[in-house]
């Protein structure tokens, strides 16, 4: 019996299909375990937006009872700074 050439490039071609088999199931698995990590991420970052939301929205409840807390509201965005009333230009009399 002879060793037929088909044999041997069959044999290659499912060599290289295997490998690149494990190459495509290694790469799926680390871009899975990728993905668990980003959504475990972003799942604590809204987790914390939520809880720096509500505080922010008792702190400003809070300001209504006590206005102490008004100029730190102030310096961090959350409320808007009180501005001095303006006075206004009257016409000159001639």
């Amino acid at each position: 019996m002879k060793n037929s050439p088909l044999i041997t490039i069959l044999l290659g071609a499912l060599t290289l299909s295997a490998l690149a088999s494990l190459v495509l199931c290694w790469l799926w698995m680390s871009s899975v375990r990728q993905h668990r990590e980003l959504a475990r991420q972003m799942s604590l970052v809204n987790n914390n937006r939520n809880v720096i939301t509500a505080l922010a929205n008792d702190t400003l409840e809070y300001s209504k009872k006590n206005p102490a807390i008004d100029p730190i509201l102030e310096s961090v965005g959350l409320k808007p700074a009180k501005t001095a009333p303006t006075a206004t230009n009257k016409p000159s009399t001639k």
